[in-house]
């Protein structure tokens, strides 16, 4: 699955994934969002499941600061957007925060959920902390990865708390 990430430079250069995911050409840089480019947007309705891997041809991830998230989001983006279900940050500026991830955990954990789980793991080898995110959230990726409609993430937070 083709990554692309759309930067908005707002936070310390040295801790953004964004910018070292394009540098180990792992994701593109982009200007512009095209119409079949699934947007990670933590402010959608819609939950990302794995029936929208038929959809999409690519993953965007919006880099921007979470102080700024509101405005960044506010924007008008092309593309179909989603929101990831509830996972525990692994980076260690929000560690063990609920949603507060990274623009490599969010494009990870998208990767994971559509069925690129090998793409998914080889991301988060380019992060010292990348195997905390994965586990962290190991067994409700495996569970979000199987969903066949939103309702069931009901369910599936419940079995583990986090609700």
């Amino acid at each position: 699955m083709k990554l692309q990430v759309l930067m908005f430079y707002q936070d310390d250069p040295k801790k953004c994934t964004a910018a070292k995911m394009v540098k180990f050409g792992l994701a593109q840089n982009i200007k512009k969002i095209g119409n079949r480019g699934m947007v990670l947007d933590p402010f959608s309705k819609k939950t990302l499941i794995p029936k929208d891997r038929s959809l999409i041809n690519t993953i965007v991830g919006i880099d921007c600061s979470w102080n700024l998230a509101d405005q960044a989001f506010s924007k008008k983006f092309n593309g179909i957007k989603r929101k990831l279900p509830p996972l525990l940050a692994g980076n260690p500026v929000n560690y063990s925060k609920l949603n507060k991830l990274t623009t490599a955990e969010a494009l990870s954990a998208s990767l994971f959920i559509l069925g690129f789980k090998e793409q998914s793991l080889e991301l988060l080898d380019k992060f010292k902390w990348g195997h905390t995110f994965y586990e962290l959230n190991q067994n409700l990726l495996d569970e979000y990865s199987k969903l066949e409609n939103e309702e069931q993430i009901q369910s599936i937070l419940k079995d583990y708390h986090l609700v």
